[in-house]
């Protein structure tokens, strides 16, 4: 394998994102909002203010007294209040979700940037006949979507990390972040979810014609995200260790399938019938 040809394909793509505000910034804005500014602002609020105040504490309130799990309505039992049962069941389940949408929306942008960007730019042609294989030409471009993905996922966490334990401290008088499921989310299921979205943008972006419709088509995936997101706020389900190995086994399945799509184009002109 032609590693070095590969490592400087990836940091070109990489390069070419860092030299877009436009797409870099929404790409650090998410992590910032999700990682600190959402959660931080929702802590304080249930910590310091008037619980009643806030509008969907009505939901909120329901979801915790309908937890069917044993051990999680022992562990909820156990505390002392229900703002410590609020401020735990935030940061350790509701918000959980949402850090899917980080490789998501990373994913999703530097892949179609890179295939169908390409093809937009008219572009790619000329990168199909460097001294490149097919395969390392398309390692190069999902490392180039991978690691800025992953790279952000981990940030996000650990920013995170900080905003939770600093607000729950005084509460719990220890650190409760993260947890096993957390762990599992961010090492597990997010690395997996990014290596789908970049496969399936590949494929996406085979049948378009440009970066927009790629973006657009590829964030779909975000759907999902979204049930979710619902289905914790409403006490429909929690993400719990099964439940992640669950979806990381579905993800890793379908990305076999996709994987298995794109080794069709195993012939630089097939591609560029597939392209065109």
């Amino acid at each position: 394998m032609n590693k070095r040809g590969v490592w400087t394909l990836a940091k070109k793509d990489m390069n070419a994102v860092k030299a877009s505000v436009q797409l870099w910034l929404p790409m650090v804005l998410l992590p910032v909002l999700l990682g600190a500014a959402l959660p931080g602002g929702v802590l304080i609020w249930v910590r310091f203010f008037d619980l009643t105040s806030i509008g969907n504490m009505e939901v909120l309130l329901r979801t915790l007294e309908a937890i069917e799990d044993p051990a999680l309505q022992a562990l909820f039992g156990s505390m002392p209040s229900l703002t410590h049962q609020l401020v735990y069941f935030l940061s350790m389940y509701l918000f959980a979700p949402l850090f899917l949408l980080i490789p998501v929306m990373a994913a999703s942008v530097i892949t179609a940037n890179s295939f169908a960007g390409e093809k937009e730019r008219k572009t790619l042609e000329g990168l199909l006949y460097t001294p490149l294989t097919m395969g390392e030409l398309f390692l190069g471009k999902a490392l180039a979507a991978f690691i800025p993905a992953l790279l952000l996922t981990v940030a996000s966490f650990l920013l995170y990390g900080v905003v939770v334990n600093t607000l729950a401290y005084p509460l719990f008088t220890r650190m409760i972040f993260p947890n096993g499921s957390w762990l599992l989310l961010v090492f597990l299921v997010i690395p997996a979810l990014s290596i789908f979205i970049i496969l399936l943008n590949i494929l996406i972006s085979a049948k378009v014609k440009g970066f927009q419709e790629a973006y657009q088509l590829g964030g779909l995936v975000v759907l999902p995200i979204v049930a979710l997101v619902i289905g914790q706020a409403v006490g429909f389900l929690f993400i719990r260790p099964l439940l992640l190995l669950a979806i990381a086994f579905a993800i890793v399945v379908l990305s076999l399938i996709f994987f298995k799509l794109i080794r069709r184009f195993t012939k630089r002109h097939e591609f560029l019938e597939k392209m065109g």
